[in-house]
């Protein structure tokens, strides 16, 4: 039993040890939030609201920006849409489309998992602190809107909002000018090295502490959280953005109702928290549901799966069916076109049909009650007026031939004995009328000779 006891006492006074050192650790400073909130308090709201998100997850932020170095021509919403089947949470998502933040986060993770601790464990604590710094630049000078983004000061709260919804401008300024004096000087800001690309400029008017470079190009309603600066805590404003609704959509749970941001551990990646009351919040209760969570993500792939087999065979199967249909409707059609030729012939070939040419026309109208008998067939249809439509001109034309050939001859025969019985007596009066003027000529140059006193010719000399 002493030793029993022992061992009681000893863990009793273990926990009561470590109570105090545990409520010690949990609570960051005012001067350690100044100096970890530096570099990122002037950001515009929506912009620090899902940074401040997204730290809660260092492992994930260390992926995105591998990938981020990996793609340099991928910025704006089109990064942020080629990641958006990743498994990591929408807020790191939403910070590859600005891969200058996303690596700062990634060179010092220590501090990202310091910012998102402190989040975590104190963020009206948090909240305060970013406002306090924002009334320190303002009151410097260095803190006014201008064609980039929106200062408003709403209440005690000093709002910064872009100018443009689809153009973002995320600064870089060097905390130790736009601030003024700090003043911790056992904590010094955290300051990052300038960024490429990045100009300061120099006309007055401008703060000399900013350095400005390209926009950033994103759809509507990009920015899913914001800041509630009255109630001190970052919400989810806008539930309908794509990668948000596709993170949900993907693991089959519908997108959280727009309220107050709420942390999800199955996205820390086995990195452990700094609070043990936030440890035991967020690893010891929701450790049984997570499992169940995990289940249904795979049951959910694997669903979606078979979900894709079973359209790909269906359309396997349709596009069969469609060549099956296609196919024997070719084949009749060939046929048909081979038969219809077979049976003309057959109907045509009898030699009766040019005797009974008188008696075609008469046989034509009995058939023609007899083809709407035939018609609600469906074969004999197509047939019937293409057989019937041939044999009608082939009795029509041998008719119409025949009648000019029997005038043909009829009014070339008559010319011909008329010609012979007009010509011979015209050429035998003709003849009849010359023989006697002749024998006059004849008989005249005899008389005309004598009558002169010529002498003869010939044997009349003597």
């Amino acid at each position: 039993m002493t030793l029993a006891v022992r061992r009681i006492v000893a863990a009793i006074l273990a926990l009561l040890l470590a109570l105090p050192l545990a409520q010690a650790r949990a609570a960051y400073t005012q001067a350690e939030l100044d100096q970890m909130l530096a570099p990122i308090a002037l950001y515009p709201d929506p912009l620090l609201s899902q940074v401040l998100m997204a730290a809660t997850y260092p492992l994930e932020v260390a992926e995105a920006a591998r990938w981020s170095r990996r793609n340099p021509r991928l910025k704006g919403d089109d990064a942020v849409r080629a990641v958006q089947d990743r498994d990591w949470d929408p807020s790191v998502k939403s910070l590859v489309a600005f891969p200058n933040v996303l690596a700062r986060m990634d060179e010092n993770i220590e501090w990202t998992r310091k910012l998102g601790d402190a989040f975590l464990e104190q963020e009206p604590q948090v909240m305060d602190a970013v406002q306090e710094l924002r009334h320190r630049a303002r009151a410097a000078g260095n803190l006014a809107p201008d064609e980039r983004y929106r200062v408003v000061e709403d209440g005690r709260a000093i709002v910064i909002e872009p100018a443009q919804p689809q153009i973002v401008y995320v600064p870089y300024y060097d905390p130790w000018v736009v601030y003024g004096p700090w003043w911790w000087p056992a904590y010094p800001p955290v300051v990052w090295a300038p960024w490429p690309g990045y100009a300061r400029p120099y006309y007055p008017g401008v703060t000399v502490g900013f350095w400005w470079g390209a926009p950033v190009g994103l759809s509507v309603g990009f920015f899913f959280g914001n800041v509630d600066w009255y109630y001190r805590h970052v919400r989810v404003v806008h539930t309908n953005v794509h990668y948000y609704r596709h993170h949900y959509d993907a693991r089959g749970f519908a997108p959280r109702a727009p309220g107050r941001w709420e942390h999800d551990p199955s996205h820390r990646r086995g990195v452990a928290y700094r609070d043990p009351a936030v440890q035991q919040r967020f690893t010891a209760a929701p450790q049984a549901p997570s499992q169940p969570r995990e289940i249904r993500t795979e049951t959910r792939r694997e669903t979606v799966r078979q979900t894709e087999r079973r359209a790909t065979e269906r359309q396997r199967r349709t596009e069969e069916r469609r060549r099956e249909v296609v196919r024997p409707e070719s084949r009749p059609q060939m046929q048909l076109q081979e038969t219809r030729p077979q049976a003309q012939p057959r109907v045509q070939a009898p030699e009766a049909q040019p005797r009974p040419q008188p008696r075609a026309p008469e046989a034509q109208p009995r058939p023609q009650p007899r083809a709407p008998e035939a018609q609600p067939r469906p074969q004999p249809q197509p047939r019937a007026p293409e057989v019937r439509a041939q044999p009608r001109p082939q009795p029509r034309a041998p008719e119409v031939r025949g009648q000019p050939q029997p005038r043909a001859p009829e009014v070339r025969a008559q010319p011909q004995p008329r010609t012979p019985e007009a010509r011979p007596p015209q050429r035998q009066e003709n003849a009849g009328n010359r023989s006697p003027q002749r024998a006059e000529r004849r008989e005249r140059p005899s008389d005309s000779r004598a009558e002169r006193g010529r002498p003869p010719r010939g044997n009349d000399r003597s």
